[in-house]
C-alpha cells in the first residue's frame, strides 16, 4: 500500500461534545492489480484522526472506490494500520 496523495479537513464540533480535535483524512493509495481492494478507477481510504491530549489515534476508518465512493468492506492489517496512523501524525495541519 502506498499513498500517493491526501486531502485533510478538520472537524468542527459546534456542541463542544467531543474533547479534543477531530480531522478526516482522504488517503489515495496505488495497490497491485491483484490486490482484492484494487480498482481501475483508484482506491481510498477514510479515516477520522482524533487528538486527544496530543496523542493522536484511529477512530475510525473505511476504504472506498474513488469513481464511485462505494464503501469497500474490508479492514486495515496491523502494519497498515501502524502506517496510516504514522501519515495522519506526520501530516497534520
Amino acid at each position: 500500500m502506498e499513498i500517493t496523495e491526501y486531502i485533510i479537513k478538520k472537524i468542527n464540533d459546534p456542541t463542544g461534545i467531543i474533547a479534543g480535535e477531530r480531522f478526516e483524512y482522504r488517503l489515495y493509495i496505488n495497490l497491485d492489480e491483484e490486490d482484492e481492494l484494487y480498482s481501475e478507477g483508484g482506491t481510498g481510504l477514510r479515516v477520522i484522526f482524533a487528538i486527544d491530549e496530543d496523542e493522536g489515534r484511529i477512530a475510525s476508518y473505511h476504504f472506498f472506490e474513488r469513481s464511485s465512493e462505494k464503501v469497500l468492506d474490508f479492514e486495515l492489517e496491523d502494519d497498515e494500520k501502524a502506517i496510516v496512523l504514522e501519515y495522519c501524525r506526520t501530516h497534520r495541519e
